[in-house]
């Protein structure tokens, strides 16, 4: 048995050894013990992960129900602090300054430390913030009170993409986080209507306590029931955060043209959404509630069937083309503008079916975008990635387009206000047109067979 037992571990043996998704040959020098075999990173259970996905969209629209509730009341908000115009929008500049703030340094963390329990703070923090908004009786308290909970959803917002892409492989997260942004027009909507509907009954402060309550419900379900994967685990391999990787991020052409094809959009969709309601008033000749209702209503249906649309569109085309996540959306921004200006430049009759053709074609690219922007980066860095198109698209987009399109009102009509920021929409067309020549692929290589 001796005999038997030196000649074994004397002869040359080899192990198979699964890396990166490739089947690799290891073959020990002559007296080493044979190697054992390398298992891959486990990857995390289809339970577990539609846990997460169910559990991280109900808190998006939380997210979104609670970033619109101020439009639906700010008319009564204005009305008892006797404010202006300028300091209403004061509000949203100051929530976007500290979404924009709070983005890189929440980045970071997401890529060093668990990103549930920092989630569960973060949903906490802003129901807290909600509940508390019923003491607010000055204005600046109120800046103070919208600045914070830019802070808290600008966390959720880094965070939970980047836990889910663990979760899922780089060719399903596009129906993933098409799934987890569909509470964008939803939410947006609700929150328009519990807003203008809650306040009109029971007073604006009460808006923001009855939102309170789901975030808080979600935060603790996440707690005891989702689990956070191991960074990585959806790709079988191990995160491993070096120097010079986040660095990494400047040079990366896919990741650049996701963040800056998305921000042109953001500055359109941006501004139009906070204009609107005005242009239908002003232009249309509704009277506000049924502005209010419209927009809800359009935003809701057109922008929930633009999401699914082109996240169903992207995810069958990209079996065949890895591009797909760049072209849709390149697709969507450049065929939004026709509807665009009919809307604002075509007879009365034809406005609302413009309005409607728009946000959808421009939601169309919603889920792809997301999807391209995780799966442009390594693992280790998602949530820096992440808070930096949050930095950006917000920095080029939403935070300045509203006050642009108001200056460039002022000095002509609000028609020609809302036309300009089209520019960026066909700017958006070439930046992913361009961007879709890095593109990354999206199906991970067959393992060899031995």
């Amino acid at each position: 048995m001796n005999s038997l037992s030196k000649s074994t571990t004397s002869y040359k043996t080899w192990t198979s050894r699964r890396a990166h998704g490739k089947l690799l040959l290891s073959f020990p020098s002559e007296g080493q013990p044979t190697a054992s075999v390398t298992k891959p990173t486990r990857a995390p259970s289809v339970a577990g992960a539609t846990t997460a996905l169910v559990l991280l969209t109900a808190l998006n629209f939380v997210n979104y129900i609670d970033r619109y509730i101020l439009p639906g009341v700010q008319e009564q908000v204005k009305h008892e602090f006797l404010l202006t115009d300028h300091q209403i929008g004061s509000l949203t500049l100051w929530f976007m300054v500290a979404y924009m703030a709070t983005a890189p340094i929440t980045g970071l963390l997401g890529d060093r430390f668990p990103r549930k329990p920092m989630i569960v703070l973060a949903a906490l923090f802003w129901s807290g913030i909600n509940f508390l908004t019923a003491t607010v009786h000055s204005y600046a308290a109120l800046n103070i009170r919208h600045a914070a909970l830019g802070v808290g959803e600008a966390s959720f917002g880094i965070f939970a993409p980047s836990l889910l892409a663990d979760f899922y492989e780089p060719d399903q997260r596009n129906r993933v986080l098409t799934i987890f942004n569909v509470a964008i027009p939803v939410g947006a909507a609700l929150g328009y209507l519990i807003g203008g509907t809650v306040g009109e009954h029971y007073g604006w402060r009460m808006s923001f306590i009855v939102s309170a309550v789901p975030g808080v419900i979600i935060a603790l379900l996440i707690a005891a029931c989702m689990r956070e994967p191991e960074r990585g685990a959806s790709q079988h391999e191990k995160a491993k955060l070096e120097k010079g990787t986040v660095l990494s991020l400047l040079s990366n052409k896919a990741y650049l043209s996701s963040i800056l094809g998305y921000a042109a959009v953001t500055f359109s969709l941006g501004g139009i959404s906070w204009w609107m309601p005005s242009f239908l008033q002003r232009i249309d000749g509704r009277s506000q509630s049924s502005a209010a209702y419209i927009m809800g209503a359009i935003t809701v249906v057109a922008g929930l069937g633009g999401t699914i649309t082109g996240g169903t569109i992207a995810q069958k085309w990209s079996r065949t083309n890895s591009k797909a996540l760049y072209l849709v959306p390149a697709i969507s921004a450049a065929s939004a503008v026709p509807p665009a200006l009919l809307c604002f430049f075509g007879p009365h009759s034809l406005t609302l079916y413009g309005l409607a053709a728009a946000i959808f074609l421009i939601f169309l690219g919603t889920g792809p975008v997301n999807a391209a922007t995780l799966n442009a980066v390594r693992p280790e860095i998602r949530a820096t990635a992440m808070a930096g198109q949050l930095f950006i698209i917000h920095a080029l987009g939403d935070a300045i387009s509203p006050p642009i399109i108001g200056a460039v009102s002022d000095r002509s009509n609000l028609n020609i206000g809302l036309a300009s920021t089209l520019v960026t929409m066909l700017l958006a067309a070439v930046i992913f047109f361009n961007g879709s020549r890095y593109a990354p692929p999206l199906h991970a290589e067959q393992p060899a067979t031995a």
